[in-house]
């Protein structure tokens, strides 16, 4: 959750609250919000604040008739089902819970009104938005040489007040006003013929700037507060449709909405081969597939082996249906990610951890055939069961292993998302403050992007961000502080697992002018 943002709080009023144990569970709407109980990280049951976000029917689904039973099943409110973000928490761990765990003996709290906006005495009338001033005709040009002698009255010659609005329409506006169709007239027709002028109010020189005028950093910025990192306004309204997945022996919780098709979407658990990525509603149906599959590892070319950990390279236009059930199950842990569906202008690397069992699945990045911005990873994931052991870090570090054979400077797609953002600081961070510590001689900028294959772009903010600039004897250069050693020594004690250039065989692949034609 971001900061309490205190000018909303200016503009609206005190939440109502209706006392616990008076109301019954078919009031709560969305936008209100309620205690519910859950399970803390200690496994017991607690009452925590959350807001609902959308409420639905409890699903009937003909593949969850053999699983069992949920403890709330036989309880009154167990036939509706919400969509809930809880208090202080991430928005990862929104969920769908039973009407069932709603604390109807809490208070329950409103959505706060919006106050009414104090009237100002004589505002000026609005234009409405989209429409400019058109160009003056010949019977409006200025008669005088200097328009500004025209607009600039002299206090002794006041100008005559006029007696209000000077406003022409053409037929097919007056038309449009009495339709009241006034505001969509300028999306529908490029140029119009219409002029709106207040002389004796005129507009503000600077009125406030519309939503679509704010920047893409700080529609960024406000969205990795709340653990989002999507620039879609209809992603963000899509409400999480999976509640579990299980790959291979561990059982995940999914993050956001997935487009997994609908009849799998009410399922309490769905079941994912971690071999082919295929996915099924119940254990059984993934058992008799399991007899069936033959494949131990993804269906690509082996490109690096070092003791357990292997990195395959798939072609997107090769492999569809691999590929596109990877894209499916990413979606579920990447808020960002948009194009799950056409994947043939991407090759995909997986990463796979060996056993006695077969090559598992650990993560994967993906990356343009042909980039024209000369990015080297287009979506990066390590799995929620393998994060925090370095497999990020090692694809990060492996990334740009790919680069260096390439003989380019590589970048990620923007926006990262707020794990992957932290993941690449820190890789940009260790590299360049260990690539500093193994030379003696002199490196510039430009040297230490060829060096690591980092671009001239991120090496800049990196060194910004740790401070390794310093003004000496007129010139910048850069120095290593105590405080960013003593992080560095930190992380280096921590690392696990590196790239071993030498066991990576792989040659950069040339696309034909055929090949890079991408279609259906």
């Amino acid at each position: 959750m971001g900061p309490p943002n205190h000018k909303d709080d200016a503009i609206l009023g005190p939440a109502p609250v209706t006392p616990g144990g008076t109301y019954p569970i078919e009031t709560i709407s969305v936008g209100c919000k309620v205690y519910i109980k859950r399970k803390d990280s200690d496994g017991e049951i607690e009452e925590r604040l959350a807001e609902i976000l959308s409420i639905r029917d409890k699903p009937v689904n003909t593949y969850t008739k053999h699983t069992k039973a949920d403890q709330y099943a036989d309880q009154p409110g167990a036939n509706l089902e919400f969509f809930v973000h809880w208090d202080q928490f991430n928005k990862r761990l929104d969920e769908w819970v039973s009407g069932a765990r709603i604390v109807l003996s809490r208070d329950l709290e409103w959505p706060r009104p919006k106050l009414p906006a104090p009237k100002k005495a004589g505002a000026p009338a609005k234009i409405p938005p989209g429409k400019l001033p058109k160009k003056r005709t010949k019977s409006q040009q200025p008669l005088f040489a200097d328009e500004s002698v025209a607009h600039s009255p002299s206090p002794a010659a006041p100008s005559p007040a006029p007696s209000g609005n000077l406003k022409r329409k053409t037929p097919h506006d007056e038309e449009s006003n009495a339709e009241g169709d006034d505001e969509n007239d300028a999306d529908a027709e490029g140029e119009e013929d219409i002029e709106d002028i207040d002389l004796a109010n005129p507009p503000p020189i600077n009125p406030p700037k519309p939503l679509s005028a704010f920047s893409k950093e700080q529609e960024i910025e406000k969205l990795r507060h709340s653990g989002s990192m999507t620039q879609s306004i209809s992603e963000i309204a899509r409400v999480k449709n999976m509640n579990r997945l299980q790959i291979g022996k561990y059982e995940v919780e999914a993050w956001y909405f997935s487009p997994y098709p609908r009849e799998y979407a009410y399922l309490d658990v769905l079941y994912i081969c971690e071999f082919c990525l295929s996915y099924f509603p119940s254990p059984f149906m993934l058992k008799r597939h399991r007899n069936r599959c033959t494949l131990l590892h993804p269906p690509g070319n082996e490109i690096y082996r070092h003791e357990d950990i292997s990195f395959w390279e798939i072609d997107g236009r090769k492999q569809l249906h691999y590929c596109r059930n990877l894209s499916l199950l990413s979606k579920c842990f990447l808020d960002h990610k948009t194009l799950y569906y056409d994947v043939t202008p991407f090759l995909y690397y997986v990463m796979t951890q060996k056993d006695s069992s077969g090559c598992h699945f650990i993560g994967y990045f993906s990356k343009e055939k042909e980039s024209a911005e000369n990015y080297n990873v287009a979506c990066i994931l390590t799995l929620p069961q393998h994060q925090r052991h370095g497999f990020g870090r090692l694809q990060i570090e492996f990334s740009y292993e790919l680069s260096k054979k390439e003989g380019k400077l590589g970048s990620p797609e923007k926006p990262l998302s707020d794990l992957g953002l932290l993941g690449y600081r820190a890789y940009w961070a260790g590299t360049i403050v260990e690539l500093l510590l193994s030379t003696q001689d002199e490196l510039s900028i430009d040297d230490i992007a060829q060096k690591t294959a980092i671009t001239h772009t991120d090496v800049m903010n990196t060194c910004t961000t740790l401070q390794l600039f310093k003004h000496y004897k007129g010139q910048h250069v850069i120095c290593l502080s105590d405080t960013v050693l003593e992080q560095y020594e930190k992380a280096r004690a921590k690392r696990r697992r590196r790239i071993a250039p030498e066991c990576l065989i792989w040659k950069p692949p040339v696309f034909t002018r055929d090949q890079l034609r991408f279609g259906w």
